[in-house]
């Protein structure tokens, strides 16, 4: 028969297996804190001594961080995605930019898709939420909340699509983004055309998942990134000329 003894399981393992879970899935992020050990451990309803051993071995193995007067943390396990040289080599190659945007475009597509499909009830009030922050957001003045909570919308798009491996590659390409690494969000949003563009553009996103629609989703998302594609080559193009009328400019007030 194929059957083998059942082992009785330690109860720091079940620990960490929910730990794990919850790391593989994203509900606990990079950097974040974990609740001090007496409150941890009263919430598993555990000893804390097994909360030890399960919080040691995570941190054997990379998942957690124990900082001396600070507390536990997630690791930043989204840090070893690319190494150094080569993030240096994308923030100094336009064409980096442009295959990055053609990488979300096609990735983006698909969650939006499998969000429509996929997504739980919760899992659009949360895009939706957002989406209704970035509606406030707009009406300030400063694009900082505006641009952030954009990263948001389209992390959370993703949270829905329920793909582990989507999930942790593409939270890894936009902390590349928020770094600067790629190009600045920033400038993008201070124009308030643009602004209105892509407020546009989220809003057909939300409303396509929102009518569990995955074909309209996938192509509201595309199309946002076809935006964004024309949108930094229009301001490419700006600044070079920009650079070559300040010359012509030096050069005419020094004959």
């Amino acid at each position: 028969m194929p059957f083998v003894p059942v082992a009785p399981e330690k109860i720091s393992r079940s620990v960490v297996r929910q730990i794990e879970q919850l790391i593989l899935r994203g509900i606990l992020r990079p950097g974040e804190r974990l609740p001090s050990e007496r409150d941890m451990a009263e919430r598993l309803e555990v000893s804390r001594p097994s909360l030890r051993d399960a919080i040691s071995d995570l941190a054997a193995r990379g998942l957690l961080s124990i900082r001396a007067g600070s507390g536990v943390f997630v690791a930043d396990v989204l840090g070893a995605a690319f190494s150094p040289a080569l993030t240096e080599l994308f923030s100094t190659h336009d064409e980096a930019v442009i295959d990055y945007i053609a990488f979300r475009r096609d990735i983006e597509g698909l969650a939006a898709d499998r969000a429509a499909r996929l997504g739980s009830e919760t899992d659009l009030r949360v895009i939706g939420t957002i989406f209704a922050k970035m509606e406030d957001a707009h009406q300030k003045r400063d694009p900082s909340d505006e641009a952030r909570l954009d990263a948001e919308f389209h992390l959370a798009v993703i949270e829905a699509s329920h793909n582990v491996i989507m999930l942790h590659m593409m939270r890894s390409i936009f902390e590349l983004l928020r770094q600067g690494v790629f190009y600045n969000r920033q400038v993008m949003f201070r124009n308030r055309i643009t602004r209105e563009q892509l407020l546009g553009q989220h809003r057909a996103i939300n409303a396509a998942i929102q009518a569990r629609d995955p074909a309209a989703a996938r192509s509201a998302a595309i199309l946002h990134l076809d935006y964004v594609e024309a949108a930094y080559t229009d301001q490419l193009r700006a600044e070079k000329h920009e650079a070559i009328a300040k010359r012509r400019l030096e050069h005419e007030v020094s004959r």
